[in-house]
């Protein structure tokens, strides 16, 4: 039996072995088998300019009975990934006068139709249109039809492909970049779409020391050439857009100067680039750079630096706001960020004597790698200040007298990742009657608490949310208005928060990151079990109005969508000061039946005064005739979003109670109603009835 198991084991290692290996992105990858796929030489009726020229204000459909085909040469790969459903060609391999986009609806294309293949387009049955107003290649679109947006196309479906694209069997040539300075991207839009080359640049200082792309998201990072010491800036910058599903996503951008390769395109008036492998970087790797920076900054260098703790510099603060002078170290771990956006341009973080909220000047921290939640970081605190804002002590900058967020371009040579791989922050336990001042901006945990009475089911925010323990010790849940769940409802029950503890106002407070950090599902204290509220009906208007009718009694102005939402889109409504009275109604009804409670729920966001006037009302009503004028409705007594003098956020309407209405099949109807001079505009979202049998 023992010579059994030791041959599993070795076994076992050699399959972990090779496993581990073929999970590594080294950026190298074999040569993909071409042998007879596709395989075709044809005879070009039109160059890609001559293609091209027959776009003009509108879609260019070829015919299904058209012989055209055109040629050109493979610029792009989607072998790492960074490049999706779309194919790349130039009208040469070496010094192109023509580039073009080919929208494929499919994955995987360089195994077919790798970098430098010639390949033939028959254009028979395919389109001409734009996307982000570039030219290129798809299929007639029905959407866009429908929409009546008359220059859209999709992408050509893989089963069309083989019937339509074909790769030379003879001829692969090796695709020689485009030299390009940025400031000659405007003459050069004809070659949008053909590998470029940009000598002499570098990644600018808000994108140094961080990843391509965080996973799953794609963003930008900006390159610059020609260094003003005048100006300290750059004389061109241009974008580069990384995808985080490429295999080189988590792989920190090059921190030095050189040549810069990849697909020139444009997006409306912006200029994009696009990487086909983290290897064509490979030259930007010179120091100095031009703005000055001498040596690698992503690499922290210890010596001479004082370790400090969380609880030592807080210390350092001598009145309402002090600068750090002293070339000090602090080594924390990250436990809350923007992701739900419940903190904006801030984090917290904490070592074993503390937290603290840092301030950063930069939007979606949580995308990058140095501020994920369990992420150890190294920081630099000289140049930095330590203030006390409204009883918190925070660390961030001065700019004059004024304590502000640390500058996002300042982000690289101030945060510093220690390597180490994430890990779950541990939360530190307290009541409510235990919390000090050393417990301000730290990670905690605190059993047994539930929402008080008059706070049941209430939204997030705007109102602040009380919790108590069964003992009647009390904290504030504060919300921000712009947090992903504040418009969402608070359970009912009793159970654990997991937040961080702010002060304001005198008063301890929590903040949790996200919804799922406060989850009150448990029997309440005094021993009643919240009810289970399914879903019976709702819309989140992702399908515009389809749910809905509209009924224009006055006026010209009438219900729409708008891209704007909790989360996008919403239903929307605006006056424009003009009379109008306008119905939003259900189109079918709800039933009720078998239900011994039920509510309605929505959420609201508006703006601008009505002058008194109640603009916007929710009816209900068990018989709809079809004509919103001769139908009896009833009012219900729903929340409607108060502060109108900014789009603040989206309002919670609180749970409308439906109980009269059970075991019934209702419609529902928003009224809207403006005057001359005075109008607000109202934007709906998710709009839902629940019910518990």
């Amino acid at each position: 039996m023992k010579k059994y198991n030791s041959f599993f084991k070795v076994l076992l290692i050699a399959f972990t072995a090779l496993f581990l290996t073929g999970c590594v992105h080294d950026d190298k990858y074999d040569a993909p088998n071409l042998d007879g796929y596709q395989c075709q030489d044809l005879v070009a009726t039109l160059t890609i300019a001559q293609v091209k020229a027959l776009h003009g204000s509108a879609r260019y459909d070829f015919p299904d009975t058209s012989t055209a085909i055109m040629e050109g040469y493979v610029s792009s790969t989607d072998e790492t990934g960074n490049i999706y459903k779309t194919i790349y060609i130039q009208d040469a391999p070496v010094n192109p006068t023509q580039g073009f986009t080919i929208s494929v609806d499919a994955v995987s294309t360089y195994t077919k139709f790798p970098q430098g293949s010639k390949i033939y387009i028959k254009l028979a049955g395919l389109s001409l249109g734009t996307y982000g107003s570039l030219v290129q290649l798809g299929v007639r679109d029905a959407k866009s039809d429908a929409a009546g947006l008359p220059d859209g196309v999709s992408r050509i479906p893989e089963k069309l492909l083989p019937s339509r694209m074909f790769r030379s069997c003879t001829i692969r040539e090796n695709i020689v970049p485009k030299v390009l300075k940025i400031s000659e991207f405007n003459s050069n839009n004809n070659i949008l779409g053909a590998l470029i080359q940009v000598n002499d640049v570098e990644f600018t200082k808000n994108s140094l020391c961080a990843n391509y792309a965080p996973d799953g998201f794609t963003v930008d990072r900006q390159i610059g050439e020609g260094w003003s010491t005048a100006a300290n800036n750059y004389t061109g910058t241009a974008t580069v857009r990384n995808s985080g599903f490429a295999s080189f996503a988590n792989q920190l951008v090059p921190a030095g100067n050189g040549a810069f390769i990849g697909v020139f395109s444009k997006f409306n008036s912006t200029f994009q680039l696009y990487i086909n492998k983290a290897a064509d970087l490979a030259a930007m790797k010179n120091f100095p750079r031009k703005d000055g920076i001498a040596t690698n900054p992503c690499i922290l260098d210890q010596t001479g630096l004082t370790t400090k703790t969380v609880a030592e510099t807080k210390q350092l603060l001598s009145g309402a706001s002090s600068q750090i002078t002293g070339d000090f170290l602090l080594k924390v771990k990250v436990t809350a960020n923007d992701e739900a956006a419940n903190l904006t341009q801030s984090i917290y973080a904490e070592d074993e004597t503390g937290g603290i909220r840092i301030n950063v000047n930069k939007a979606n921290l949580y995308q990058d790698a140095r501020f994920r939640v369990g992420k150890a970081i190294y920081i630099k605190l000289k140049g930095l200040a330590v203030s006390n804002v409204n009883g918190e002590i925070q660390l961030g900058r001065l700019s004059g007298t004024i304590f502000a967020p640390i500058l996002e371009a300042s982000v690289y040579n101030t945060f510093f990742d220690s390597n180490a791989n994430v890990s779950a922050p541990v939360p530190t336990e307290r009541t409510i009657p235990q919390l000090t001042t050393a417990d301000v901006g730290r990670w905690i945990k605190i059993k047994d608490v539930e929402v008080i009475a008059d706070d049941l089911y209430k939204s997030y925010a705007p109102a602040a949310i009380t919790l108590e323990d069964c003992s009647g010790n009390k904290i504030i849940l504060k919300t921000n208005t712009s947090a992903t769940f504040a418009g969402a409802e608070t359970d009912g029950g009793k159970g654990d928060v997991y937040a961080i503890v702010t002060y304001a106002n005198g008063k301890y407070q929590l903040l949790v990151p996200k919804q799922i950090n406060a989850n009150f599902g448990n029997a309440r204290c005094d021993g009643t079990v919240p009810q289970i509220f399914t879903t019976i009906y709702e819309d989140g208007f992702d399908t515009l109005l389809a749910k809905w009718d509209t009924k224009n009694v006055l006026g010209t102005q009438v219900w729409s969508t708008t891209t704007y939402g909790n989360p996008r889109p919403s239903a929307y409504i605006d006056g424009y000061r003009q009379p109008n009275l306008d119905w939003l109604i259900t189109k079918n009804k709800i039933s009720l039946s078998g239900y011994k409670d039920a509510f309605v729920s929505f959420e609201s966001d508006g703006r601008y005064s009505s002058n008194g006037l109640v603009s916007l009302e929710l009816y209900v009503t068990e018989n709809y005739t079809g004509d919103a004028t001769t139908t009896n409705w009833t009012k219900l007594n729903a929340a409607f979003d108060t502060d109108i003098d900014n789009f603040n956020g989206f309002v919670s309407s609180g749970r409308v109670n439906l109980k009269n209405y059970v075991n019934k099949d209702v419609w529902f109807a928003f009224k809207y109603t403006s005057t001359s001079g005075f109008s607000t505009t109202w934007e709906l979202d998710n709009f839902k009835v629940k019910g518990t049998k």
